[in-house]
């Protein structure tokens, strides 16, 4: 009876043991992913910044290409209609 015990307890040390294994390798990969969600965070605001910035350039360049294009019809109707 007493070696039943002995290799049921020998049996849940092993248990025991490989439960703290896969507990600590768990909690490794938590927080290398609560790391890389961070890091996905900081760049997403950082795209939410830049966005308003970008539009607005965009914006600017529309009006600048619209007044050249105007300008070029200008001296294309001044050359030949006129």
């Amino acid at each position: 009876m007493s070696d039943m015990s002995f290799k049921q307890a020998k049996e849940l040390v092993e248990k025991i043991e490989l439960t703290d294994l896969t507990l600590s390798k768990t909690v490794k990969d938590i927080e290398h992913s609560s790391k890389g969600f961070n890091e996905a965070l900081k760049h997403q605001e950082r795209i939410l910044t830049l966005l308003p910035k970008a539009n607005m350039k965009l914006n600017t360049m529309r009006i600048i290409v619209g007044i050249n294009i105007g300008f070029i019809l200008g001296v294309l109707v001044g050359k030949y209609i006129l």
